[in-house]
C-alpha cells in the first residue's frame, strides 16, 4: 500500500497492531509513524506509553517483551523498533544478538493492546526471512521508497490540503524546479506557501515569491548552463552562489558530481535502462534522474567525458596554487563554446 493510501487509512481511524515501514524516504516512515501514534494514544499518554527501542543497541527478545506488557493506564502502547538492520539481508557487525525466531513469533499472535512499529532504513527488506514474512502477512506495510515525480505531485497536493490550502497549476513543478525534492524541505515551503496564499490556491507567482533556490538546484541549473554553452547564465549563477558564500572549490567538486551523474545517466541509457532503474542503480532520486537523463540525451559521452577532464584539471590547479580559485571557475565558465558540443 502507498504512503498515501496508508494516510487516508489512518484518517479513517484504522490502526493495525504491527506495522512494518522500510525504504531509504525517512520523511515518509516518521511522518506515517508520527499518525500512528497520534491515532493509538490519548493526549498525555505517551510518556508512559510510547516506548522507542533502537535495534542496534537492544535485543529483539527484550523488545518483544516490551510488547507483551500491558499500557500503563491506558488502551493501547505504542513499541517503535528502529534500525532493524537485522531483518534485511546486508552484513553489518551487530553490537547485539537477536532472536529473530522471538519476532517471528510475535508477529504470528501479536498482542491486541500494542502497536509495534518495526523501522527498517534499507531499501528493501530480507523476504526470505520468517519474521518479515508474517509481518507481510499479518500488519500493515510501507513501502518508503523515493517518490516519482506523479507520487511527489500527488504528496504535495495532499500535503497542502492538511493545511487547508489547494494547489495552483504549475505551482508544484515550480516548487519541485526551485526547493528539489527533500521532503522535509518542501514540507516547510508549503506551510509557508499555504499560510501566504490564504483562502486561495497557491499560484506559481507565490512560489517564485517565497522560495529561494536551493543549492542543489543552483548546481542543477549552472550544470545545464554549461551544457548549453549559455555563458551569461552560467557566469550569473556562478556570481549568485558567490553572493551566498559558496567557496569556488565546492562549487567545483558540486559540478564534478552532477556531470559524473549525467554521464552515468547517459551510459545507461545506453545499455537500455529506463529512468526507475538508473536512479535505483545509482541510488538517487527519481526525479533528479529524469532531468539528467533529459539533459543527457542532446550530449555524446564523449562531451560530458571532456568537460569532467577539465574540471579534474581545474580542481588539481586550484588546490596546487597553479590558478587563483575564483578567477579559475569563472574562466571556465567562459571558456564554454558551441563547437566544443559539436552543435
Amino acid at each position: 500500500m502507498s504512503y498515501l493510501e496508508r494516510v487516508k487509512e489512518l484518517k479513517r481511524g484504522e490502526i493495525k497492531p504491527l506495522y512494518l515501514l522500510y525504504g531509504t524516504e525517512s520523511y515518509l516512515v516518521e511522518d506515517i509513524t508520527q499518525r500512528i501514534i497520534r491515532n493509538s494514544l490519548e493526549q498525555g499518554e505517551e510518556e508512559m506509553n510510547l516506548i522507542r527501542l533502537d535495534m542496534e543497541e537492544t535485543p529483539v527478545d527484550l523488545a518483544v517483551e516490551e510488547a507483551y506488557t500491558f499500557p500503563f493506564f491506558g488502551a493501547r502502547k505504542v513499541v517503535i523498533l528502529k534500525n532493524a538492520y537485522f531483518l534485511t539481508g546486508q552484513k553489518r557487525k551487530e553490537q547485539v544478538e537477536h532472536t529473530v525466531q522471538k519476532l517471528a513469533d510475535y508477529a504470528a499472535s501479536p498482542s491486541e493492546e500494542t502497536v509495534l512499529i518495526v523501522q527498517v532504513p534499507a531499501e528493501k527488506p530480507d523476504e526470505r526471512k520468517k519474521a518479515v514474512k508474517l509481518l507481510r502477512k499479518h500488519g500493515a506495510v510501507l513501502d518508503a521508497s523515493p517518490l516519482q515525480e506523479s507520487e511527489l505531485q500527488r504528496w504535495m497536493t495532499s500535503r497542502v490540503e492538511e493545511e487547508g490550502a489547494s494547489l495552483g497549476q504549475g505551482a508544484a513543478q515550480r516548487l519541485l524546479e526551485l526547493a528539489g525534492t527533500n521532503l522535509l524541505v518542501l514540507s516547510s515551503e508549503l506551510n509557508k506557501l499555504a499560510i501566504r496564499a490564504g483562502d486561495g490556491p497557491i499560484e506559481r507567482r507565490h512560489v517564485e515569491e517565497l522560495t529561494a533556490r536551493s543549492l542543489e538546484q543552483d548546481i542543477f541549473a549552472l550544470v545545464d548552463a554549461v551544457v548549453k554553452q549559455d555563458v551569461t547564465t552560467a557566469v550569473r549563477i556562478y556570481h549568485d552562489l558567490l553572493k551566498q558564500k559558496e567557496s569556488p572549490l565546492k562549487i567545483t567538486a558540486l559540478m564534478v558530481r552532477q556531470f559524473r551523474i549525467l554521464y552515468q545517466v547517459k551510459q545507461l541509457m545506453q545499455q537500455g535502462y529506463g529512468e526507475k532503474m538508473i536512479a535505483s542503480r545509482l541510488k538517487l532520486h527519481p526525479y533528479p534522474v529524469k532531468l539528467a537523463a533529459r539533459q543527457a540525451r542532446s550530449f555524446e559521452s564523449s562531451y560530458l567525458l571532456r568537460i569532467l577532464d577539465e574540471l579534474a584539471e581545474l580542481d588539481f590547479r586550484i588546490k596546487t596554487g597553479g590558478v587563483e580559485e575564483q578567477f579559475g571557475v569563472e574562466w571556465f565558465l567562459l571558456s564554454r563554446n558551441r563547437r566544443e558540443a559539436g552543435l
